[in-house]
């Protein structure tokens, strides 16, 4: 029996989503739940499994093209098995229809079209050889049947490009589509939010002491400690101290939210950076949060995040000082009220007191938060009061 692969909802509100590679050609052999395809919306890329175990009789939706919530991608049944009827004129790319055809309700069968000597042509395809006036018949299919895919004119950008493409001025990089997103957001968000930046310096000998003997434990129930865990559990010390940085500017007033979800930035390299949630970070232990952030970490390096694994973050923390920054004024991730930035952890010399008063140099581990908030919502001193919580989780941790 033939068997209809379908676009899945992967999530509240996800009514399309852009298919970035299949996994499967034509007459190959699929066992059920074998990953199909990948897709990609906000951001993450998810496979798509196979709902049957049989040979992939026909692929309907081609790369690089959005389909809808029910729509066909594909066939899977027996080799040598026919397609149903209905399914003789196969979905290759969404276009427009006229309004007269579907108030007369004429089925809406859509079918390829087509470049003479070049084959099928996606409108992801044109829309980009138009933008970056690249001569297609140069370019070498490497998709379905010799299809040229997006990634196929992308690559063509990358080589060295003739003088009148950049007027001799350099090379013309392409831009994907995750750092399109991540330039749009960013972007939008400077525009909207006025950005104030307070930075605190934070000793971390109390922190460092407790992961050095805990490690191994930790490490024994299966969780990576790392500081981003104590920054997490510091991060949710404070918004529940002052709940108001803990909220979204909406034109009816300060939105503030009840739950705690604490955003963690991850850099996915070239690809750009992609922003997971850890949903009720204050409900969770140390080792909790641990195990949140390796799982969540992995994952969204290995693109397998689900759609709302990325959303409704109520306060995002960066990570900044992987490659030595000691601080910087990262952008908020709209609509949040705010953002922490967490410089490397260096070893320098403070002023220290004893109990009577006494000051001397001392060498301790250091490190700098860099707060940018929205200045709609937090004024300086509530800023500070936040940061200082913060501070203060940390270099008393016990």
């Amino acid at each position: 029996m033939v068997t209809k692969v379908l676009v899945p909802r992967l999530g509240e509100g996800v009514d399309e989503l852009t298919i970035v590679k299949w996994l499967k050609n034509e007459g190959d052999l699929v066992k059920e739940m074998e990953s199909l395809l990948e897709v990609e919306t906000d951001k993450v890329i998810t496979e798509i499994p196979s709902p049957a175990t049989g040979v992939v009789l026909k692929i309907a939706m081609l790369e690089n093209n959005t389909v809808r919530v029910g729509d066909i991608m594909a066939w899977i049944g027996q080799a040598g098995e026919s397609l149903p009827k209905s399914s003789s004129s196969v979905l290759f790319t969404r276009v427009s229809i006229e309004p007269e055809a579907v108030q007369r309700g004429i089925p809406q069968v859509i079918h390829g079209t087509g470049t003479r000597g070049m084959g099928f042509l996606s409108p992801v395809v044109r829309k980009i050889a138009t933008e970056h006036n690249v001569d297609l018949s140069h370019v070498q299919g490497t998709g379905l049947n010799g299809r040229i895919t997006k990634q196929d004119v992308l690559a063509s950008l990358e080589r060295p490009t003739e003088a009148h493409d950049t007027g001799g001025r350099g090379r013309l990089l392409p831009v994907t589509t995750i750092r399109k997103q991540i330039a749009e957001r960013m972007q939008q968000s400077k525009q909207k939010s006025p950005h104030v930046l307070t930075v605190m310096e934070v000793e971390m000998s109390k922190v460092a002491a407790h992961r050095s003997g805990n490690k191994a434990s930790f490490s024994a129930d299966g969780a990576n400690l790392t500081y981003t865990a104590y920054f997490i559990a510091a991060i949710a010390a404070g918004l529940k101290a002052f709940p108001l940085v803990n909220s979204s500017w909406t034109e009816k007033g300060i939105l503030v939210l009840s739950e705690i979800n604490v955003g963690v930035a991850t850099s996915l390299g070239e690809e750009g950076l992609i922003v997971p949630v850890l949903r009720r970070a204050d409900e969770l232990s140390l080792l909790g949060i641990a195990r949140a952030v390796n799982d969540l970490a992995a994952r969204a390096r290995s693109h397998k995040l689900l759609p709302e694994e990325v959303r409704d973050g109520t306060f995002t923390l960066t990570n900044h000082g992987i490659s030595g920054s000691l601080f910087a004024m990262p952008i908020i991730n709209q609509p949040q009220c705010g953002i922490l930035g967490v410089g490397a952890v260096q070893k320098r010399p403070v002023v220290v007191s004893d109990a009577a008063g006494k000051d001397a140099i001392a060498i301790r581990p250091m490190v700098y938060l860099s707060f940018v908030f929205d200045h709609r919502i937090l004024d300086g001193a509530s800023a500070d009061w936040f940061l200082a919580k913060v501070k203060e989780t940390l270099e008393n941790w016990v």
